[in-house]
Parts: structure tokens; sequence; C-alpha cells
């Protein structure tokens, strides 16, 4: 199956953009990996439901390196015409391979298709990058940045004042929000999310203020490639309209509030903002003052990102499942590697943690020996 290709890095890659995305995929995988699901420090474990940990800006993270990424990957065939039908396939091919491997990854070693999770997180990649993707390629800067507050301000009303059908009323709840109704309509709670199965943190109606996350990142991305603008000016400007953002999202969380399953307005601001603030300072250290002697542990993570997410995650599912005889019982090899290596020698959450470290570091010695053999394996 060709759903990838080996390419050589650019020399003209922004280098901080690489950096930061690697940094976001080894936490996504630090947090989906703990050795015990009840220890988990706080910062590391979503929200319950309204607010913001750590673990919740790793997604609209990655959305919005996504939107930074599609200008520095198309702008230069944007520019004519004649290359947007070639462009829009190359969009659409990714967006149904990287579906398809959302697809995979739910069925992968159970393959019970009448209980197979539909939505997800590479479901909802690969739907934010297609409508993304189009629009980049068809509209410019300020449809881009009209089409945000038009997505925010639209969901905004659709989840606070459209009656939710058997509810009566909108509703900002797990399972009687109208992003869930719309999700059990269109899939029946058996391709929800396992752990509910009458709602799913990526449903279908978060994916559209989840496409003003992806956007912002475009607009962020158009203004950083813009050559008449000096670096001084392009870092102040991001700064400026980070912590405007960043702003806006906190007072809007007042009457709606940031919330990472429902996707909400305020969280697409907060996070929006926070993942600018973040580029901005690695481009100045990075790419203007040329500090990377730090860069490497997190540029092979950033290089690789969906292959090593897809990877680790059929790894854990594997650890999971495979069984063997563990002290007299039948035990998952994941537990007995956990039981053995890490429980007896620290406290439980300084066990979990190690864990998940070690998840990570594992990884990170594959993806160190294929970069140092320049293999980038491009979905």
């Amino acid at each position: 199956m060709a759903t990838y290709n080996l390419r050589f890095q650019k020399a003209n890659r922004l280098v901080s953009l690489d950096f930061f995305r690697g940094i976001t995929v080894a936490t996504m995988i630090l947090v989906n990996n703990p050795g015990d699901w009840g220890h988990i420090y706080t910062p590391l474990e979503h929200a319950a439901w309204n607010g913001c940990t750590v673990a919740d800006l790793v997604f609209p993270f990655f959305l919005f390196i996504m939107g930074v990424s599609m200008v520095y990957a198309m702008e230069t065939s944007k520019a004519d015409p004649a290359n947007h039908t070639k462009l829009m396939q190359k969009v659409l091919r990714r967006a149904a391979i990287i579906a398809f491997l959302s697809l995979f990854k739910s069925a992968y070693w159970f393959w019970d298709l009448s209980t197979l999770r539909i939505p997800g997180v590479l479901m909802r990649i690969a739907l934010v990058y297609l409508f993304s993707g189009l629009l980049y390629i068809k509209t410019g800067f300020r449809i881009q940045a009209l089409l945000v507050v038009l997505l925010l301000v639209g969901y905004y009303g659709l989840i606070t004042q459209v009656p939710v059908p058997g509810i009566g009323h909108a509703s900002l709840q797990p399972e009687t929000n109208l992003g869930a109704w719309l999700d059990r309509t269109v899939f029946g709670t058996a391709h929800l999310w396992s752990l509910s199965k009458t709602w799913d943190p990526e449903g279908l109606l978060g994916t559209l203020p989840a496409i003003g996350t992806t956007l912002i990142g475009i607009l962020t991305g158009t203004w950083l490639k813009q050559k008449d603008k000096s670096n001084l000016i392009k870092v102040f400007a991001l700064l400026g309209v980070g912590v405007v953002l960043v702003a806006v999202g906190l007072i809007w969380n007042k009457s709606f509030p940031i919330n990472k399953a429902l996707w909400t307005s305020s969280y697409v601001l907060f996070t929006g903002g926070l993942g600018i603030l973040c580029l901005t300072l690695c481009y100045w250290l990075i790419d203007i003052q040329g500090y990377r002697w730090f860069t490497k542990p997190f540029m092979v993570y950033g290089m690789n990102a969906i292959v090593v997410y897809v990877a680790s995650e059929l790894m854990a599912r594997t650890l999971d499942q495979l069984t063997i005889d563990y002290q007299g019982e039948d035990t998952s090899l994941g537990s007995a590697l956990y039981h053995t290596f890490f429980e007896p020698y620290f406290s439980p959450y300084h066990a979990s943690l190690g864990w998940a470290i070690g998840f990570v570091l594992a990884w990170m010695l594959v993806l160190w020996v294929m970069y140092n053999r320049r293999i980038f394996i491009k979905i």
C-alpha cells in the first residue's frame, strides 16, 4: 500500500516549526501512554470538562502547526492559479490517507467493524486538513481571517442557541449538547468514543471551530512568509496578536467556557494565541538568533510526526493486548513490563510518568536513527 514516500530534508525549512511540531507530538505520546491511568499528574491529564491543562494544548497546537506548514508547503505553487487543481488533488489524497489511517488505528487488533470508532484524532485531522487546505488554495488572507470570525461566532450560535432534539434546549453538557446529538444521529452509539458511547470528543460539529484553529495557523504562516517585513516587526506583531487572542479567549470563557471536547470558540482563541506565542518564541530563538544546539531531540519527532503518532498508538495497543504468563496469571505484556521495571522502584505517580517518558525516549531512539539516515516519511 503506497501511502508514503521518502524525502530528504530541505535546506529552507523553518527549523522552529519542525521543533515546535516535535515537542507537540512528543507531548502527545507522553500524555497518551501513562503507566497507570489511575495515577497521572494533573497537567498531563485532560480537564474533566471545562478548563485547559497542558494535555489539552497538544491537539490544537498540532492543528495550528498544520496550518503554518500548509503555507510553507504550498505558497509558491498557490501563486499560479494553473497549479490549483493539482494542489487540491494533493490535499484530497493526503486527507484520504489520514482518514484511512484513522479507521485502521481504530480497528487494529480487534477488527470488529460493528463497534469501530469512526470519529477520532486522526479523522479530525483529515477533515480539518481537507477543508483548510482547500480554503487556503482558493482564498486570500482577508477572507481567511473573516472565515475564522464567522466559524467561531457561528459555532457559538449553534451550540448555545439551537435547541437539541429530544432535549428541548441548548446545552453545553457532554451527552446533551448539539454536537453529541449529531454524532449519535450520524454514527449511532456503537461507533463513538468507547468510554462513553453517547458522545465523542472528536465529533463532527466540533470540526467547524477546529478548522478555525488551523486557519489561525495559516494566517500566522502567511505573516511569517512576508518578505517585506523585518524579523523584528514579524516577532512583535505576532506577540501582540498572541496576547490579544489569549485575552479574548479568557474573556469569552466567562460566557462560553474553554472546553476541548466541545472545541469551544474561546478554546480556539486561547489555544491559538498560546500557539502563536510558543511558535514566535521558537522562531526568535532558533531561526533568528540561531540557537539550535537543543533542537535535535525534538526535530526527530517533528520530521516524522504523523508516522510516529500512528506507530506509537499501534504499539501501545499491541502491548496492552498481548498476554503472557506473569506470576502465574495471564497479564498484558505492557502491564508485565510496567510491574517489573517501574512499579517496584518508584511511587505510583512517578512510576506512571516514568513509563510514559520511557515510551517517548524509545521512539526518540527509533526516530533519531531515521533522522540521521535522512529518512522522512511523508504521508
